[in-house]
C-alpha cells in the first residue's frame, strides 16, 4: 500500500526561482467523491493515472501508475472535468528534502503553492525562507477543488 504524507504552503517571495527547474503538467479529474479522487496527468511525454484516498491529518493513500501518453491525452480530452489543471512544477532541494512548487496557469493563474512529501507524519522540517503560511488543512488548495472552484473566482 502506498501512502502520501505531504504539507502544503503559500509562498512569501520568488527567491526560490533562482534554484528551481520546472516541468509542464496537465492534469484532470475523472472522479471526485467522498474525498476520493481519480486523476489523469501528463508530464512531458509520460502519462499517469492516480487514485487518492481521503486525507487524514497530512496523510492519505495514493496509488499511481504509468500509462501511455496517448491514453492519458484521450482521458483528459473526453473523461475529465473541465477546466483542466495546468501548471509548471518546479523542484527545489532544501534541508535534505525535495520541495515541489506549483505555479498554476489557466483559470488558476496567480496561485503558487509549495508542497513537501514526508516519510513520517511527525517528521520535523526546516522551512525555506521563501515559505509562507501553511495551508495543508485548507481544501481550497487541493487540485481537485481548483477544478470546480478556480483560484480566479475566489
Amino acid at each position: 500500500m502506498a501512502k502520501e504524507i505531504e504539507r502544503k504552503y503559500l509562498l512569501k517571495d520568488d527567491n526560490w526561482r533562482k534554484i528551481a527547474q520546472g516541468s509542464v503538467y496537465c492534469q484532470g479529474y475523472i472522479a471526485t467523491k467522498d474525498q476520493v479522487t481519480v486523476r489523469v496527468r501528463i508530464v512531458g511525454k509520460q502519462g499517469y493515472l492516480t487514485v487518492k484516498g481521503p486525507s487524514v491529518e497530512f496523510s492519505r493513500l495514493e496509488f499511481e501508475y504509468s500509462i501511455p501518453v496517448e491514453d492519458a491525452q484521450e482521458m483528459l480530452n473526453t473523461l475529465c472535468q473541465k477546466p483542466l489543471i495546468e501548471k509548471i512544477r518546479y523542484k527545489v532541494e532544501w534541508g535534505g528534502l525535495i520541495w515541489e512548487i506549483d505555479e498554476f496557469d489557466g483559470l488558476n493563474k496567480g496561485l503558487i503553492l509549495a508542497e513537501v512529501e514526508l516519510s513520517d507524519i511527525n517528521q520535523q522540517i526546516s522551512l525555506p525562507p521563501w515559505i509562507g503560511e501553511e495551508v495543508s488543512h485548507d481544501p481550497r488548495y487541493f487540485n481537485s477543488y481548483l477544478v470546480t472552484n478556480p483560484f480566479s473566482q475566489w
